[in-house]
């Protein structure tokens, strides 16, 4: 039976993936329409059935940037420190399995590679995530969850060097283990940011 045709969002969709394996694996300056057209098997004519211009791409790809970020934010119904939980393990998953995300957003370079509307949308996905975060650690400290001897804003800073260090951490960790190794990094950032009296009882 042949293979069911792919449509054109998928394909774009397939398209912005392979970019962002370049971008972990090889650099921006490999980012060409020709490698990416090799990595899912295409002529470098087809890429440009689904993008008018690299800048085109670039842009998709930020956007499915952000639209994998935007998945790891959890409901906003939950507790607070639950929602905090379940945001590290889900945001560090995943940047461990597309490091692109990771140093797209986090190297100058890559970001002047970027069209200037593209560049926007990852720096307000940044600005996004900090918001969130200093907003969830101020709703867990009102409640006790978390200390509350240090600020929300550099607690969030914190949480997103340990977030980003863990979705690199992962690179050198089987894929059989993963899971369990961003569970435990998760559950020992939580014990140190409790409070001291919740601390103590946990030991």
């Amino acid at each position: 039976m042949p293979t069911p045709r792919r449509t054109t969002e998928e394909r774009r969709i397939e398209l912005a993936d392979a970019a962002l394996e370049i971008i972990a694996t090889r650099g921006i300056s490999e980012l060409t329409t020709k490698n990416v057209a090799d990595a899912v098997g295409l002529t470098t004519g087809a890429i440009f059935r689904h993008f008018e211009s690299l800048d085109a791409l670039l842009a998709a790809v930020a956007d499915r940037v952000v639209e994998l970020l935007d998945r790891s934010y959890p409901p906003a119904t939950l507790e607070p420190l639950e929602r905090l939980e379940r945001f590290v393990e889900a945001r560090s998953a995943t940047i461990g399995d597309r490091v692109g995300i990771l140093r797209l957003m986090m190297s100058e370079q890559f970001a002047m590679a970027l069209p200037e509307p593209a560049a926007r949308r990852l720096r307000a996905a940044i600005d996004a995530t900090r918001a969130f975060l200093v907003t969830t650690i101020a709703e867990a400290q009102a409640g006790h969850q978390l200390r509350a001897d240090i600020a929300p804003e550099p607690l969030a800073v914190i949480i997103m060097g340990t977030i980003q260090m863990l979705g690199l951490s992962v690179t050198h960790v089987p894929r059989a283990g993963r899971a369990a190794h961003r569970h435990a990094v998760r559950a020992a950032l939580v014990l140190l940011l409790a409070p001291p009296i919740t601390r103590a009882r946990r030991t």
